[in-house]
């Protein structure tokens, strides 16, 4: 991670816990009172991106990739689920087939050839 990117995130992170409106400006004079010297591009794209996330939304998605099976949608109302919504989550989870181990028989030698 470059400096400057890892110093507007921090800088990002001092404003949102203080409650101040994430800015360029703001940004460049913590970055400015920590004494680190930045391109001058990392500020205007970290307000632009803040612009349109909250920093709260980005530190909940951490650590939720990308690969995992499409959720089931169903037809239930927010409120509630219902059983088959639940019958059909449990089928997915079922449908996860692992990985067949290879046994010796199937490369042509066994353990005492």
């Amino acid at each position: 991670m470059a400096t400057g990117e890892l110093a507007c995130t921090y800088a990002s992170l001092i404003l949102q816990d203080d409650g101040i409106p994430i800015t360029s400006e703001k940004i460049s004079t913590i970055v400015k009172a920590a004494n680190l010297k930045i391109d001058s591009y990392w500020p205007a794209l970290f307000e632009k991106l803040l612009e349109r996330r909250s920093v709260g939304d980005l530190i909940l998605s951490v650590g939720s990739g990308g690969g995992g099976a499409p959720a089931a949608v169903s037809a239930v109302p927010a409120g509630g689920a219902s059983a088959a919504s639940a019958a059909a989550a449990a089928a997915v989870e079922e449908k996860k087939e692992e990985p067949k181990e290879e046994s010796d028989d199937d490369m042509g030698f066994s353990l005492f050839d």
